[in-house]
């Protein structure tokens, strides 16, 4: 795999699935995950590229990948499954609902990683049908790395049931740690380091097609920015955020934490985009 390739294999799977996803009925009965794994071997960490990860999200350099970068390299393999025919759900309008990334163990930058994706299990939602999808790098056939997603399609249901996933951050006001400025081209600059380049993010004309007045923020670039913030964010093994509104391009937002570090959240005025928590390395809070 080489350094151009993630984007344009993203390029080809956000085409596949415009193309199928009409002919997918999200919450049909008797849908199935396909039990195929994708498997990507020697995908190497380029210096460019993360450096210009880094810069977009705010990680210090160092020896080590931040916490959210396997995600990314993982991540065509993630959109070439679900939008493959045997996938149920349509990929057009998916929502990302929830993250969980866990590293078991320090990987160099310099050391070329094996990715698995597969989707783990469908989950009645109040407001559609949210699938798990799993993303696993490993080392020398050990894994370092891992992490679970929430993708939510929406549609009309008469379960009253919430997403079964656990560890959601509580949504209570947190104290102000920093405000930050997004400009509204921020969506397409880091796509351009990330390779995705989902219409949503780019322009305003192209988030209308999908219902949204404006480009919003790549859920994953507010995660990365906010463990960026952190004291020695090389330090946190894990971290859980949930999703809960898009932020409009531009926008101001507040990064907000309690005393120990360990909880966060993302807001604008009253309203909040993103709640998390963290564990450091030893097991404990973030200090």
């Amino acid at each position: 795999m080489t350094a151009a390739a993630p984007s344009r294999t993203l390029t080809a799977s956000l085409v596949r699935g415009a193309l199928t996803s009409p002919f997918k009925r999200a919450g049909r009965s008797g849908a199935r995950l396909t039990a195929d794994r994708l498997t990507a071997e020697n995908v190497p960490v380029t210096p460019d590229s993360l450096a210009s990860y880094s810069r977009i999200c705010g990680f210090r350099e160092s020896g080590t990948l931040p916490l959210t970068y396997p995600h990314v390299l993982g991540f065509p393999l993630a959109m070439r499954l679900m939008t493959g025919h045997k996938f149920p759900l349509p990929v057009v309008g998916l929502v990302h609902t929830w993250i969980e990334i866990t590293r078991h163990r320090a990987s160099p930058a310099t050391n070329p990683l094996e990715l698995t994706v597969y989707a783990d299990v469908l989950t009645p939602h109040r407001r559609g049908t949210e699938v798990t999808m799993v993303t696993e790098a490993r080392s020398h056939n050990e894994l370092v790395w891992e992490s679970r997603s929430g993708y939510l399609s929406r549609h009309s249901t008469t379960t009253a049931a919430a997403s079964t996933a656990a560890g959601a951050a509580p949504a209570t006001e947190l104290p102000a740690v920093a405000e930050w400025r997004l400009p509204g081209d921020l969506g397409r600059r880091y796509g351009a380091a990330s390779g995705d380049r989902n219409p949503i993010h780019l322009y305003p004309l192209t988030a209308r097609l999908f219902g949204f007045p404006r480009a919003i923020a790549h859920g994953m670039w507010t995660v990365a920015r906010c463990l960026a913030e952190a004291d020695d964010p090389g330090r946190i093994r894990a971290v859980r955020a949930d999703f809960k509104a898009p932020v409009l391009l531009p926008a101001t937002v507040t990064y907000a934490a309690d005393d120990s570090g360990s909880v966060f959240q993302l807001r604008s005025g009253s309203r909040i985009h993103l709640t998390g928590s963290t564990t450091r390395d030893g097991g404990g809070p973030a200090s």
